[in-house]
């Protein structure tokens, strides 16, 4: 969606306003004598996601092979105690 632009004073007057359409997602530049001095956008909102949700995700997923999987880790990893330089 792109930014529609206001002035400062358009800013200032309708304040509450552009307020509730920030919160419904738009974005807007804001303008003084014509010359584009900041943005205002909307914070990105954390959503919550219930177990369930997660869990019908996953049923889809592939298995995983923890033999191979800790084969593939080693194989990367170093385990040496010895501290690196």
């Amino acid at each position: 969606m792109m930014s529609q632009v206001v002035t400062q004073r358009e800013l200032r007057n309708g304040s509450g306003e552009i307020m509730r359409r920030l919160d419904q997602g738009e974005s807007f530049v804001v303008t003084r004598n014509g010359v584009p001095v900041g943005e205002l956008t909307p914070l990105r909102r954390l959503r919550f996601v219930t177990a369930a949700s997660i869990a019908q995700l996953f049923q889809a997923a592939p298995g995983v092979d923890s033999e191979q999987f800790r084969r593939d880790l080693d194989a990367v990893a170093d385990q040496s105690i010895e501290p690196r330089a």
